[in-house]
């Protein structure tokens, strides 16, 4: 039986169909400006299509969450789980058919394209028995298949670029089919968008986006110039599931709206001006922290809050004496002398699985930690990708003896974190302060995602010591970035998470505040230059 989907009227008034037998086969590519309605379309897909077939929702913006009270997806928040989990969680959406919204609207462009990638592998790698017919619709794409290199690194870059590839291209025969919607055809890589064989196209203005729409529909250029005048919500329709010559169809309604709707007008509030100048002016207007703080909870519940988000973890297998390096059993000798890298937090921390009270010896030159440390040495390290820098370090246990392997990955990647944040503070580590307030930073920074870790141990020491708030550079410092952007966006995501609230004084300072904790910095210059770069790093980092 042939499944025929509404989705609006032709310009002949007659009812549009879309043959989502045939879409499963041959996959989808949408593509308009902001505001042309591109948004609606795919809400309308997935409504007519939510009875017949499974769907995958990847968001970068949070706008389909809303499907799920109507519909039963199943909403992930990607910001509070690890790319394993999400790896591993693809796996079981296929498994038990269940239809998900993969929300990342908390995550900064990197980790977005690092946790979409993860997801959309489990998707891709599950076992033949589980490759069930499944619509995956990605929103935002040119974010993660984009055409050229932008400001994340190129190991985020090249995986999600490779898992949209692996969705277009080989994802047909195991039962994916992806849907992708893009603002800028320019700007989504041409290897993925030509393994589409429908279009749904949009209005448009920029005529290199025009000329490869009107190439795509099989039109001739001097047609192109019509994609500026539709109008929103209307599309012109071309492929084997839709029409096979050029249809322009006018979608229909939806039952289900975005959390976000568009900008209306508001007449602004009848403010005397002396009383409006007194607003912006008057210093003690401004609270001490900001509303989205949760007074009313202890750093305790905060932590019990921030664990019961996290995945449940399966303790890890006993590791064999034999490859377990020897290290110094003499408790008593531990010194001060300690390695200026120190003592990393470790896996078992970061899971709440085990909590020490024993103290651990320095970090020697032949244990993990102290080959991090040494690794760490050259002032660019810091700004080398994980995959780098994990290589290097597996050269280097070699060479002491010592079997790498046991720090996978992951957990190199958090330990790498903390060094990184480390190396940002001056070589502050676990051992140079027994402060019982230090302590539950240390507590409160173990459950955070891996890239929030370090740069909260830095704000966090600032905040304990009163002292100057860390600048952009530095904070990118501790992400191993010279971006001060991307510093200014981990700054937004930690403020809409609770973490940390932040405030510009009127000579344009920046005071951080941690309500968790209630210290707070003092003010200090967001873009004055970090001590440990060269100032030729300034004009790329803005």
């Amino acid at each position: 039986m042939t499944v025929r989907i509404d989705m609006g009227l032709t310009t002949s008034g007659t009812t549009a169909t879309l043959d989502l037998e045939e879409l499963l086969a041959t996959r989808l590519l949408v593509q308009g400006n902001s505001g042309s309605g591109k948004s609606h379309l795919l809400r309308r897909l997935i409504e007519q299509s939510v009875p017949w077939v499974q769907q995958a929702i990847i968001d970068p913006e949070g706008d389909f969450v809303s499907l799920a009270d109507a519909f039963g997806h199943v909403v992930i928040d990607a910001s509070v789980l690890t790319e394993n989990a999400l790896q591993m969680i693809g796996g079981r959406v296929r498994q038990h058919r269940v239809s998900i919204i993969l929300n990342l609207e908390n995550l900064d462009a990197e980790a977005q394209m690092r946790h979409a990638a993860a997801f959309l592998g489990g998707l891709f790698d599950v076992e033949r028995d589980y490759w069930f017919p499944m619509l995956v619709v990605v929103d935002e794409a040119q974010l993660f298949a984009p055409a050229v290199a932008g400001e994340v690194s190129d190991e985020a870059r090249k995986a999600s670029l490779g898992a949209m590839t692996n969705l277009m291209c080989r994802g047909r025969k195991r039962g994916l089919a992806g849907i992708i919607a893009t603002q800028r055809l320019a700007k989504l890589a041409k290897n993925v968008a030509a393994e589409a064989s429908n279009f749904l196209m949009g209005r448009t203005f920029l005529d290199i986006d025009m000329a490869r729409a009107a190439d795509l529909l099989g039109m001739e250029r001097r047609q192109a110039e019509t994609f500026r005048d539709l109008l929103r919500g209307h599309f012109v329709a071309l492929g084997p599931a839709l029409a096979r010559r050029p249809l322009s169809i006018r979608i229909g309604d939806v039952t289900t709206k975005p959390r976000a709707s568009s900008p209306r007008l508001l007449p602004l509030p009848d403010t005397p001006r002396e009383d409006a100048r007194e607003l912006l002016f008057q210093s003690n207007e401004t609270p001490r922290y900001s509303s989205r703080r949760v007074a009313s909870m202890s750093t305790t519940e905060i932590l019990q809050q921030l664990a019961a988000s996290r995945p449940p973890v399966v303790a890890p297998s006993p590791v064999p004496e034999s490859d377990i390096n020897d290290e110094p059993q003499d408790l008593d000798t531990a010194s001060s002398s300690a390695n200026s890298s120190g003592d990393l937090t470790d896996q078992a921390a970061v899971n709440n699985a085990v909590v020490q009270t024993v103290p651990r010896p320095p970090a020697r030159r032949d244990s993990h930690d102290g080959i991090l440390a040494e690794l760490l040495t050259d002032p660019e390290a810091v700004y080398r990708s994980v995959s780098v820098l994990y290589q290097d370090f597996l050269v280097r246990c070699r060479s002491h003896g010592l079997n790498g392997r046991l720090l996978d990955l992951s957990a190199f990647r958090r330990k790498l974190a903390t060094a990184r944040a480390v190396a940002a503070t001056d070589g502050l580590t676990h051992s140079d302060v027994s402060d019982v307030e230090w302590q539950k930073a240390l507590a409160l920074a173990a459950d955070l995602p891996e890239d929030v870790h370090g740069v909260f141990l830095l704000l966090a020491r600032a905040g304990l010591e009163e002292g100057p708030c860390p600048s952009d550079l530095r904070i990118a410092r501790a992400l191993g970035s010279r971006s001060s952007r991307r510093a200014r966006s981990m700054l937004t995501y930690m403020e809409q998470r609770g973490l940390v609230v932040c405030h510009e004084e009127m000579d344009g300072s920046r005071i951080i505040s941690l309500p968790a904790l209630e210290w707070q910095t003092a003010p200090g210059d967001p873009l004055a230059l970090d001590d440990a770069d060269d100032v030729r790093a300034a004009p790329g980092a803005a």
